[in-house]
């Protein structure tokens, strides 16, 4: 085998098609979750599994983490949702977890911090002309007009909080007696709330990955046509784009991206583009460019392995739709 890598959530969407890759690749594979074995399908595709504490006591989650990777000599690991990439953000050495010889296989601190903050992420996005994004005001600073809200933009409104995940937290604001409720009920966190327009449009999430060692970078667009609640595609469908892809291409050179991240564009009915944000880890649905014809988690282990990831080639337009199914994990 080449090497240990460590994969954290493997209870999440994106973990089949991260654990398949590494092991098809020759990788030993680590698997952690917060919940028993018992109860999460991925237990079985890994050469061993830990039981986690959660990522929000950020203590006992980065002891865990150490404690496994020194224990068991991992020499990468890939954390997969945003909780952990937030735990474990400055929880480094240089390019190692901290107090281990552990590869962190996210972007730098820097990056992680701008894409992991909305208003901040906004602003700078809107400073480097590369595509246009949903233009976006403090909570505060709008609460702070008064209670009429002179500077408010036209209502309906998205309130959102600048460091929230899966769609957690957001408001969707009708009027200005909502708007008063949603003042008083968020007065403690006014600071770190995002006010945009709500508009009408299609999600079109776009996987990019980008090597910096080589300059490397590949993108693959899909539109979302089934979601769950919590803003994970169930189907969709991939397609290519020349110039989304070399925006993404751009924004991911601009912010310093490392390895595979995600970009959610929403697209008007007259198909114009606006960035909502960079997920800095796999999109959930990272399975659907691999089934569509390009695996960004071989890439993404390229950009922390010295390799330099392949190209994409072409790839048709092509439905791709999330299948569920029932396995037996134990008996008792």
């Amino acid at each position: 085998m080449k090497g240990t890598i460590f994969v954290t959530a493997i209870g999440s969407f994106s973990a089949g098609a991260v654990i398949r890759t590494c092991r098809e690749e020759g990788w030993r594979v680590l698997g952690c979750d917060i919940y028993p074995a018992e109860w999460v399908a991925e237990a079985l595709d890994v050469d061993c599994f830990f039981q986690a504490p959660p990522a929000s006591d950020e203590d006992a989650y980065r002891s865990f983490i150490s404690r496994i990777c020194v224990q068991n000599r991992a020499d990468y690991l890939i954390p997969l949702t945003d909780a952990e990439v937030d735990a474990l953000n400055h929880w480094r050495d240089g390019e190692y977890v901290r107090g281990t010889r552990t590869v962190l296989c996210i972007s730098g601190e820097e990056t992680i911090s701008l894409c992991r903050n909305k208003y901040r992420l906004e602003e700078k996005v809107r400073s480097l002309d590369i595509c246009p994004t949903v233009p976006g005001r403090i909570l505060k600073d709008i609460a702070a007009g008064g209670p009429d809200f002179p500077d408010l933009p036209e209502y309906p409104l998205i309130l959102k909080p600048f460091r929230g995940r899966s769609s957690q937290g957001i408001l969707v604001i009708e009027d200005s007696r909502r708007m008063q409720e949603a003042v008083f009920r968020l007065s403690g966190r006014a600071d770190s709330y995002l006010v945009q327009p709500k508009l009408e449009g299609n999600v079109v999430t776009v996987d990019v990955v980008r090597d910096p060692a080589s300059g490397f970078t590949a993108a693959l667009p899909r539109r979302e046509l089934l979601r769950t609640p919590n803003g994970a595609g169930t189907s969709v469908y991939v397609f290519r784009d020349r110039e989304l892809e070399s925006r993404c291409a751009a924004l991911a050179e601009a912010l310093g991206i490392r390895g595979c991240v995600n970009f959610e564009f929403l697209e008007s009915p007259d198909g114009e583009r606006r960035l909502l944000e960079c997920n800095p880890r796999f999109s959930g649905g990272v399975a659907f460019s691999a089934t569509a014809g390009y695996d960004m988690v071989s890439g993404h282990l390229c950009c922390f392995t010295g390799r330099k990831p392949r190209p994409m080639g072409e790839i048709p337009g092509q439905y791709v739709v999330k299948r569920y199914t029932e396995i037996r994990t134990g008996i008792k």
